[in-house]
């Protein structure tokens, strides 16, 4: 399926403010449950994050994991689930999960104010697959995009030129950071993206200190007009 069947067509809106901070599930189209996590005395617009699981992995899960790095950088998150054991793409092509995700998005922009200059698309595994194939596809949409230890990008159509945040293990004997990321940035660099790339040793693991890093770039600059620059 092409990429443009990864488009999405939902948009932030303006002063919408009436849900409460916590933890709410989001029913999709899918029949799958994701939730939308709004930080304590969060400042409105609010930094959105678009967080996508990894394989065989659940949404409730990478809400327990990064729910503590969000609160502390003051983003809140939405955490879709995929249809199947992993994302649409991974399984034959972009299709029910970007409907589903499209759906939440527009779910999310009618009941919180989202700064449209932080709202980030991040995963892990194949999520970080996912984050960085469906950001890319909609880099006016997304102003951050985030894949830790990713496996590929698919998204030969692109639009936008958001920023790219990569991290991988250079032990990981899951997706070999050989074959994947020195890939992956080898290409975005050649595309003249900005990006922050941090190899680490370790293995097919999200360390929560590059989470936290991730979440420190993705508001670099937050309060000024227009996409945070990347050093």
């Amino acid at each position: 399926m092409p990429s443009h069947a990864a488009r999405l067509t939902a948009r932030p809106a303006t002063g919408r403010t009436s849900i409460e901070s916590g933890v709410t599930r989001v029913q999709q189209s899918n029949g799958r449950v994701g939730y939308l996590y709004v930080p304590p005395d969060h400042l409105e617009p609010c930094p959105l994050m678009v967080l996508f699981h990894g394989a065989a992995q659940f949404a409730a899960r990478s809400l327990e994991f990064l729910q503590e790095p969000a609160s502390a950088a003051g983003a809140a998150l939405l955490i879709p689930q995929s249809l199947g054991r992993t994302w649409d793409i991974i399984e034959g092509g972009f299709g029910p999960d970007v409907q589903a995700l499209d759906e939440a998005l527009s779910w999310a922009f009618g009941v919180l104010d989202v700064d449209p200059t932080h709202l980030g698309s991040a995963g892990f595994s194949d999520g970080g697959s996912y984050a960085l194939s469906v950001g890319l596809v909609n880099g006016d949409l997304f102003s951050h995009v985030v894949g830790w230890s990713p496996g590929f990008v698919s998204a030969p159509v692109r639009h936008g030129r958001p920023p790219v945040f990569i991290s991988h293990g250079t032990r990981d004997p899951v997706l070999p950071i050989d074959h994947c990321s020195r890939r992956i940035v080898a290409q975005l660099r050649t595309e003249a993206y900005q990006l922050d790339y941090r190899e680490f040793d370790g293995l097919h693991i999200l360390p929560p200190e590059i989470a936290d890093e991730a979440f420190a770039w993705f508001l670099r600059g937050r309060g000024e007009s227009g996409v945070a620059p990347v050093e």
